[in-house]
């Protein structure tokens, strides 16, 4: 690119800017390209207008102050044939730029050296970084920082397939996510914003947690190479067991086991069998967990939480069941502590209530894998006797993500066929 046109202004002066938002649209011959802003500030003046001549690339096309008080000094300031700007506290001057080119810039009229690409997005560094505009954005967005992200461009430039394709330390990760854990899946203590009504819509705005949660999914959608095992489980035997539990427990505790209860309890029994799903992917090794700790994800939308049921591999059935009902209770009132809602070693998923036979969840990292539960309902499946062909049980689909990196396809089977024995066979749960 040697020259260019403004299609289009998306900023006028005195309106404030963030890196990432798109000064103007430049058009070439070739195609049309945003200018993207690589920092914070105002917008002080505009030097070329929209759908005029040709400019040339090192010709300047406007001023931005870091102040919004600088904006006003150059409200009648015109530029001068061969002259550039005066220089005004913190200001800086913009310029199209042309990464891919490497012929020279024209020497008329001269211009300040150009502020460098982008800087790092870690506020503690003052280092400077080289990176591509959409880079720096993408960075921004997933909460990446850019100064860590080994760049593949010429001289080291961090390129968008960089950040894309970065994986952050787990010990990072992990950090950031107990940190937001609190925020992001806790009941959250304030109040949803209210709707703002449009002529023929309706706008929701999102609080905090609900952003928070899905930049997290974003994240770990982006991240986790994601795939899915389904199995359908015959729920016969382990209904029975429960219904003969629960007539023992009223007559002693009160306590009632659900299905959803003793579903938790055999996954954590399926990992003794393998206990490679029970582990995290730590960047240059994988780290397989003693306990297994199983987040119980309920709710949706700003009452999402998953309440930590934590050494589910020692408890027995009524001891995970007294610890699932306290926790339900205290999401329901709002009480339920930010710390039990710490992220665990796996996490469950139950939609049956809403009547969804199957679902691929999203992994909640650092976990390799999570488990979703469909409804429980009748179908009509082969018969073990010779005489009838068919006959109705209570059958339930289970859908695994697993994280490729972690889990692949032959262990990921493995724990489904032990999850399933130990649902169809459910006396191991006693053991």
């Amino acid at each position: 690119m040697e020259s260019g046109q403004i299609g289009k202004w998306n900023k006028q002066p005195g309106d404030g800017f963030s890196a990432g938002d798109i000064f103007c649209e430049v058009q070439t011959d070739k195609a049309t390209v945003d200018f993207e802003a690589q920092d914070d500030g105002f917008v002080a003046k505009l030097l070329v207008e929209a759908g005029g001549a040709d400019i040339k690339v090192g010709d300047p096309i406007m001023i931005i102050c870091d102040s919004a008080d600088s904006v006003a000094a150059f409200k009648d300031y015109v530029l001068q044939s061969g002259a550039a700007p005066p220089p005004a506290p913190k200001q800086d001057q913009q310029t199209p730029t042309a990464p891919a080119s490497s012929s020279p810039a024209p020497s008329s009229p001269p211009t300040p050296p150009p502020a460098p690409i982008s800087t790092s997005a870690s506020s503690s560094s003052s280092s400077l970084t080289k990176a591509s505009p959409l880079a720096f954005k993408l960075a921004k967005e997933t909460g990446h920082d850019i100064s860590a992200i080994p760049g593949t461009g010429p001289g080291g430039r961090v390129l968008a397939a960089d950040v894309k394709e970065y994986v952050p330390p787990m010990e990072s990760v992990a950090a950031t996510m107990a940190a937001a854990a609190p925020t992001a899946l806790a009941v959250p203590s304030q109040p949803a914003p209210m709707p703002i009504s449009g002529a023929g819509f309706t706008d929701y705005p999102l609080s905090v947690d609900a952003q928070q949660v899905a930049a997290r999914l974003v994240q770990s959608k982006r991240n986790v190479p994601h795939y899915y095992l389904t199995v359908d489980l015959n729920l016969e035997s382990i209904l029975e067991l429960r219904s003969t539990l629960n007539k023992t427990l009223a007559n002693s505790s009160g306590i009632s086991i659900s299905l959803n209860d003793m579903l938790v309890k055999a996954a954590a029994c399926a990992m003794k069998a393998v206990p490679e799903v029970n582990a995290s992917w730590m960047d240059t090794f994988v780290r397989v967990y003693d306990n297994v700790d199983i987040n119980v994800i309920s709710g949706s939308g700003d009452g999402l939480v998953t309440p930590l049921i934590t050494a589910v591999n020692t408890r027995g059935l009524a001891s995970i069941a007294q610890a699932i009902a306290h926790a339900s209770s205290a999401a329901a009132q709002g009480t339920l502590p930010p710390q039990d809602c710490a992220i665990g070693t796996f996490a469950i998923i139950n939609l049956g209530m809403y009547g969804v036979k199957s679902a691929a969840p999203i992994i909640m990292e650092p976990q390799a894998c999570m488990l979703a539960l469909g409804a429980a309902e009748n179908r009509i499946v082969p018969s073990d006797d010779p005489e009838t062909l068919y006959k109705q049980s209570v059958m339930l689909t289970a859908t695994m993500s697993c994280d490729h990196r972690v889990v692949d396809g032959a262990v990921g089977a493995q724990w489904l066929a032990a999850f399933k024995s130990h649902v169809e066979n459910p006396t191991t749960l006693l053991l």
